[in-house]
């Protein structure tokens, strides 16, 4: 008798294949809308959920513990949910690579498809690992497969800049879209054991989101997306609120550098043409490498002309830890007694003074 591989042997009752679609792509680009859309048609978010919040009040359909993980191997290899820089891939490739995080990641998955053999894994900070996120799938015997929200970078700039307040500026959210869309192309590429990806358009979404779902349920085989019910359907259409888009720009409203104005607009023009039927093809994936090549060439060449802007902010960082740290030492001393401090011999507290000093100089 032949061996079935072991996505197959890991079906539930109804004869269902295990499967994991992780939506990837930038924060405030659709991503919780689409994951929403699936989670309603009957794919499973694992709980529990991010609440809702006034940036989304529709709720963010990604489970807590995936968004916390995330947060906690960010910190760990200093980079940022919206990193501009090439080499930040490599830090969290590093933690990629590690058994005991694919371990853990297998074994967080693995009681979920008790509830159903289809689950979706959804977080703006998924794209950093997407690579741990396949070979965990993977190993609880399940086909992982990828669908990548896209939406125009202005649009994804403005509505971080209204909803999270950001203070580092176009260029750099620009640049960092840049970085998450063109690695997130790379990393989810065919490789053995996958089972598709697809590219949405939000507009698309809004617009007409039962062709679009519906498209994605067949190409990526979905058993719960195309077999879905009429009460399900009529949910979705109570959840898709026509004013979802609420932030519309243009690259030119961001006033970007030009070389980078020019790459981001290449970039969407590139990833616009994933989305129709038959664009994801070889010669797409040769045009994106050659993007990535001339965004790294370029974020070289800002990076090592900044380098006094980079040095001048350090200094500035230490000066702020000098005044601090001696504004809470002049606290300290004014809380202790008058007459303690009187009893204290002047030249041991100059040498207490002395010692603090130099302790502040080494820090």
């Amino acid at each position: 008798m032949t061996e079935q591989p072991r996505a197959i042997d890991e079906m539930n009752p109804d004869g269902v294949a295990r499967k994991v679609l992780f939506v990837a792509g930038a924060g405030r680009s659709g991503t919780s809308t689409l994951a929403g859309i699936v989670s309603k048609l009957g794919m499973h978010v694992p709980l529990p959920e991010v609440p809702p919040d006034d940036s989304n009040p529709r709720g963010f359909s990604e489970p807590q513990w995936v968004v916390d993980v995330h947060d906690e191997w960010l910190a760990e290899a200093l980079v940022q949910v919206s990193d501009s820089r090439p080499n930040a891939w490599f830090d969290t490739g590093r933690i990629c690579s590690r058994e005991p995080a694919r371990i853990r990641v297998s074994e967080w998955l693995e009681p979920h498809f008790a509830e159903h053999p289809e689950l979706v894994v959804k977080d703006p900070r998924l794209s950093w690992f997407l690579g741990l996120w396949r070979v965990a799938a993977i190993r609880t015997g399940a086909t992982p497969v990828f669908a990548t929200m896209l939406r125009p970078p202005a649009e994804v700039v403005g509505s971080k800049q209204k909803y999270y307040a950001n203070k580092l500026g176009s260029a750099h959210l620009a640049a960092s879209w840049v970085n998450m869309l063109l690695h997130t192309e790379r990393a989810t590429r065919p490789a053995e054991g996958d089972g598709g990806r697809v590219f949405v358009r939000y507009e698309d979404l809004l617009t007409d989101w039962v062709k679009t779902v519906t498209a994605l349920g067949h190409a990526l085989d979905l058993q719960t997306i195309i077999h879905t019910r009429s009460d399900q359907i009529r949910e979705v259409h109570r959840f898709i609120d026509p004013n979802l888009r609420r932030v519309t720009a243009t690259l030119d409203d961001l006033g970007l550098p030009k070389r980078l104005h020019d790459l981001t607009g290449h970039t969407w023009e590139e990833l616009n043409k994933l989305a129709d039927e038959g664009g994801d093809t070889t010669d797409a994936h040769a045009t994106f490498d050659q993007l990535r090549r001339e965004y790294v060439d370029l974020y070289e060449e800002a990076e090592a002309i900044s380098r006094s802007t980079a040095e001048h902010a350090r200094l500035q960082a230490r000066r702020r830890a000098r005044a601090e740290a001696s504004a809470e030492h002049r606290s300290l001393v004014d809380r202790v007694p008058h007459d303690v401090r009187a009893a204290i011999p002047p030249s041991v507290r100059r040498g207490m003074r002395k010692a603090l000093g130099r302790e502040r100089d080494e820090q």
